[in-house]
């Protein structure tokens, strides 16, 4: 007597299916730390630098945090300085509102960062003079 569809698709599903989802899914984890780590150790081995630059771009964007356990989403902003050095190079670092509050593209002064990590910038005073007529 046949009592419905064969039931034996979901020993297939939980057999087969399943397990390989969670190992692609631990494996797209393990990279993601290890990717992160690896950079971490490569920004350690750099040498802290101080140079000379110019702010030539600011940025912001706007990300989405998932609700939490009030379910109320929240947005985050997140701030970037563009950097351009002696020799023409471009470096874009994420910095806090108050360093990005403060900032104005063409401010002088020294960048000081390890590798990608931001570190700080001290600006150089400039000084305009008007004409005396």
């Amino acid at each position: 007597m046949n009592l419905g569809p064969d039931p034996s698709w979901m020993f297939d599903f939980a057999g087969t299916v399943l397990p390989i989802f969670i190992v692609v899914m631990a494996g797209i984890i393990a990279l993601s730390a290890g990717r992160g780590l690896l950079g971490w150790f490569r920004n350690n081995r750099m040498p802290v630098l101080t140079v000379p630059a110019c702010i030539v771009a600011k940025r912001s964007e706007i990300r989405q945090k998932p609700p939490d356990e009030s379910s109320i989403s929240r947005a985050v902003m997140i701030y970037y300085l563009t950097f351009e050095l002696e020799d023409g190079d471009r470096v874009e670092f994420k910095v806090n509102g108050s360093e990005y509050g403060v900032s104005a593209e063409r401010d002088r002064g020294r960048l000081t960062f390890q590798g990608t990590r931001y570190h700080g910038f001290k600006r150089e005073p400039h000084y305009s003079f008007m004409e005396e007529r």
